[in-house]
């Protein structure tokens, strides 16, 4: 697999996908203005059954890896998530055009957790990878939001068409632009 491929089977309304966010966001507190949001912001969409804890610390960020410092030494950070086991649609998102996206997106793939990640203007992901590989449907976007995986640069364009990214290799996200970058990012489970 190249780095990223776009889907093109599957298409969702970007329109009524922003709307849908806009009018649940500052119900869940999804804030740049939160400092304990710093670098990460997200919001689940899905969950373990039942388990609303399971939506919340380290379970919504999960394991990556990294390069710390210059001896090229690699380092796991966060522990890691049974992706698989996040299989119900949260509370807050039921009879939203967000769950319609989700089911619609499990007709064709197998998912682990679904996220709405947002970037804030000139800032950026660490050089890290994953364990799998994303979805992304970009929400809000601008021409300085960038994916790089290893070393090539693109932009993912808020037209509704749907992304796959091969996130175990080594990757960043930096938005550098002035205005947040909203994705709904999904974990694909081979």
């Amino acid at each position: 697999m190249k780095n990223y491929f776009v889907d093109k089977d599957i298409r969702v309304n970007v329109e009524k996908l922003r709307n849908a966010y806009e009018t649940i966001k500052d119900k869940l507190g999804f804030s740049t203005d939160d400092p304990s949001n710093k670098d990460f912001h997200a919001i689940c969409v899905n969950r373990k059954p039942g388990d609303p804890n399971s939506i919340s610390g380290g379970n919504v960020r999960g394991l990556y890896w990294t390069y710390p410092n210059e001896k090229g030494e690699e380092e796991q950070r966060c522990p890691r998530i049974n992706e698989g086991d996040y299989t119900e649609i949260c509370p807050d998102f039921k009879s939203t055009y967000i769950e319609e996206v989700y089911n619609n997106i499990l007709k064709n793939y197998k998912l682990g957790r679904v996220r709405l990640l947002l970037k804030p203007p000139r800032s950026c992901l660490s050089w890290h990878r994953d364990p799998e590989r994303r979805l992304h449907i970009p929400i809000i976007t601008n021409l300085g939001a960038r994916m790089v995986i290893e070393d090539e640069s693109f932009h993912m364009p808020a037209d509704g068409r749907v992304y796959i990214t091969d996130n175990r290799k080594y990757h960043n996200f930096f938005n550098g632009g002035e205005q947040n970058r909203v994705h709904l990012v999904a974990v694909l489970l081979e």
